[in-house]
């Protein structure tokens, strides 16, 4: 079974679909590794209109890393480089992405939600920041400037799940939905920017970058996330 599923649609939208149901989409250094290389792969095609990020059961976008997974230190360090990729390939896309929040979208579930430029929410949200128990520096870069100071140190230092109903309310969904109808949903925002112009679609995604900062922040989040694993507790291994 393949842990990530592709699926080019009409008009230039790409679906990709996280599939690794039995760990709730958890993601381990061979997922890893095929995601960010799909990114970096779609980054460079100019056909692209929009990117997708799914899953294939509802149960989970993505409940984080998989610390299931058997590593020795190298090994932590190197998939916790691969988190990094992940984080900034997902700020380089160059067209609009639209992230379908059902499930468990937690630790780097919840980096993938606010990382996406657009998001639609399912009914059985549990979104997280649960970095802090383990004394994991991410959160602050994505979260702020969507839902400003106060309401990210919340979410950030207490790891609190949230469900829909509060995560709508703090601004974060474009549309909500029944979890089984999420992504057809995320798929009729898609449909709506193709109906755009495409070279003004990528001139304005580069000007919300650059004004937002984001390679900055993703940047410097990805430092302090490197120097935890390297030099600090780091994240568990197996």
């Amino acid at each position: 079974m393949t842990p990530l599923l592709r699926e080019r649609l009409d008009g230039g939208i790409e679906v990709l679909r996280i599939n690794r149901p039995d760990k709730r989409n958890a993601l381990d250094t061979a997922t890893l590794a095929l995601l960010n290389g799909a990114l970096a792969e779609l980054s460079a095609d100019p056909d692209l209109r929009v990117l997708v990020i799914s899953t294939t059961s509802t149960t989970a976008l993505c409940a984080g890393a998989d610390v299931s997974e058997p590593l020795d230190a190298a090994g932590g360090v190197a998939r916790m480089e691969a988190f990094a990729e992940l984080y900034r390939l997902v700020d380089e896309v160059p067209v609009p992405t639209i992230a379908v929040c059902v499930g468990n979208c937690v630790g780097a579930g919840a980096e993938i939600v606010v990382g996406c430029d657009l998001r639609v929410g399912g009914d059985n949200l549990k979104l997280a920041w649960a970095g802090a128990r383990l004394g994991v520096p991410v959160g602050p870069a994505r979260l702020t400037p969507l839902v400003g100071l106060a309401r990210a140190k919340d979410l950030v230092y207490t790891g609190r799940p949230v469900g829909l109903a509060e995560a709508d309310s703090f601004g974060l969904f474009q549309r909500t939905a029944p979890a089984a109808e999420a992504e057809a949903a995320a798929l009729e925002v898609a449909a709506a920017i193709t109906r755009q112009s495409p070279v003004g679609v990528r001139v304005l995604k580069q000007m919300f970058r650059d004004l937002e900062g984001t390679a900055g922040r993703v940047a410097y989040e990805n430092e302090r996330l490197l120097e935890f694993q390297r030099t600090g507790a780091g994240l568990p291994q197996g």
